[in-house]
């Protein structure tokens, strides 16, 4: 069973890569700009497992505990593959922020000042500095996290003191619609907003832009996209059994 996941997994990665290639040739750019996020929320072990043995390098996860409960087993499994960076792509609460600067190679979701002073302090505390992407509210949805476009310099410019934090980029989830291209728009907003805020002061080190998903991300790096977080595409359906978890 393990080799037939494993043989799954691979052919799925690499169907994945050559997609990416094609997008990113017809922005002019090279694959090697694009990172590929394996989103392993709710998915089992073995999978996770078979992605990382066949090359992925990269796993994000939607929720703290979630990543805690399995992120041993899926070291444990992976054998002698390289050790994956892990990212946290789903919304946080202030009160799971000490735990996830101890998960979490980078944590893409920062949207309030809040968080981020949280988040600084745990980091401070631990003697690391996290790399962290703000998210952006890019389609204005009222369900979903991430600051109001316009605000988003306000917030990096009322978060700059905290130096345990190293802000590297901007994330957006564009509404939901089976018709990729319906996500352009929002993916080339994002990337402008990130164009403009590395134009001011301390925005330089703006470089990520983390966005698109199994469904656009094609679309999302014709538009500029340095990150990319696949799922569904790469693992297969998800456990709904696991749905009900806590962040």
């Amino acid at each position: 069973m393990s080799d037939a996941i494993d043989a799954r997994i691979a052919d799925r990665l690499s169907r994945i890569h050559e997609r990416i290639a094609g997008a990113a040739r017809r922005a002019g750019r090279s694959p090697d700009d694009v990172r590929l996020v394996a989103v392993s929320k709710r998915q089992p072990v073995e999978r996770i497992a078979a992605a990382v043995r066949a090359g992925v390098r990269d796993l994000g996860e939607n929720r703290v505990q979630e990543a805690r409960d399995k992120r041993a087993a899926v070291l444990a499994a992976i054998g002698d593959a390289a050790r994956p960076r892990w990212h946290l792509v789903g919304s946080l609460q202030r009160n799971k922020a000490a735990l996830a600067t101890e998960l979490f190679d980078s944590i893409e979701t920062v949207d309030r000042e809040s968080l981020a002073a949280s988040l600084a302090r745990h980091a401070r505390e631990a003697s690391r500095r996290v790399p962290v992407l703000l998210q952006v509210n890019i389609s204005r949805e009222p369900q979903k996290g991430g600051v109001a476009p316009e605000r988003a310099a306000e917030l990096l410019a009322a978060c700059r003191e905290h130096d345990s934090l190293a802000w590297v980029g901007l994330m957006g989830i564009p509404a939901a619609n089976r018709d990729p291209e319906a996500s352009r728009a929002a993916f080339a907003q994002l990337r402008a907003l990130r164009d403009t805020l590395q134009g001011q002061p301390g925005g330089d080190s703006l470089r990520a832009l983390s966005m698109g998903m199994s469904g656009d991300f094609e679309v999302a790096i014709e538009e500029g996209a340095t990150s990319i977080r696949v799922g569904t595409a790469l693992f297969g359906e998800r456990d709904a059994s696991q749905e009900g978890r806590t962040r």
